[in-house]
């Protein structure tokens, strides 16, 4: 018989529960994960009353709510409330999303907030992402041109620049990243969807002369062909975009180019 042992402080257990002010009537319970590795305790999961009555449509409404009146010790990342910065990304209802672009009535039931999966947590539902941002400089997301620098700008063709639709718009919120179970086991080696995706995107500009620098930064058994296009990535993407498509681009010019 093979017998697991979760590591200590890795259990969840059951938090603390804050009940509404009396005399509401549009209770919502969020269950919200709770991590403090200062404290040495086991992570829990906070049960949260929130009347809907007094609270913004949208999940990141109610954690702001939950923790400007109810508990000022939840820590989460938040800006600009309108699907941009990408810093709201947690797993909520069992979904990669973004809480400022998620609205509460698309949630039956409890609404449970857990970090985004598989990344170290810092605290609360604040992950650690320092592997996929350091991934993300090891890609060198910038323009590199041979050519001298022109006066006004670097034109292309509309054609060329309709080709990096559905690339320029990821603002790496790593949605796509945390739910792809091969970023989850070689997150060490393999890119992962969004970092890939960001490579395709300088990788399909005409302006750009690198091209094959990074594809062979690229071809590797674990960086590039890791992916198994099982799709998650593009199921989860809160801005509707195809990592899946932009991975199949990269791994086809991988092959012609060799």
């Amino acid at each position: 018989m093979v017998e697991l042992t979760l590591p200590e402080n890795s259990r969840l257990v059951p938090g603390k529960s804050f009940k509404a002010a009396a005399g509401a009537n549009h209770i919502k319970k969020f269950k919200v994960y709770r991590y403090d590795p200062e404290t040495g305790a086991n992570p829990r999961l906070d049960t949260f009353e929130v009347d809907l009555d007094k609270c913004g449509p949208m999940v990141l409404d109610a954690l702001l709510k939950i923790k400007s009146e109810i508990d000022p010790t939840l820590t989460f990342r938040r800006s600009c409330r309108e699907g941009v910065c990408g810093s709201c990304a947690f797993n909520i209802d069992g979904t990669n999303t973004l809480a400022c672009t998620k609205p509460i009535s698309e949630i039956s039931g409890e609404a449970k907030i857990f970090p985004l999966p598989h990344m170290p947590v810092i605290k609360d539902l604040v992950p650690d992402l320092t592997v996929p941002y350091a991934q993300y400089e090891e890609i060198q997301p910038w323009l590199q041109a041979d050519t001298p620098e022109p006066n006004r700008e670097r034109l292309q063709t509309k054609e060329e620049r309709a080709k990096l639709d559905g690339l320029w718009e990821c603002i790496l919120c790593f949605c796509c990243q945390t739910s792809c179970p091969s970023y989850w086991w070689n997150g060490n080696r393999y890119m992962g969807p969004a970092i890939l995706l960001q490579a395709y995107r300088w990788i399909a500009d005409s302006r750009d002369d690198s091209t094959k620098k990074r594809l062979e930064l690229l071809d590797d058994g674990l960086r590039l062909f890791r992916c198994h296009t099982i799709m998650n990535c593009t199921k989860t993407c809160p801005k509707g975009l195809n990592p899946g498509r932009a991975i199949g681009k990269i791994k086809e010019a991988v092959v012609q180019r060799t």
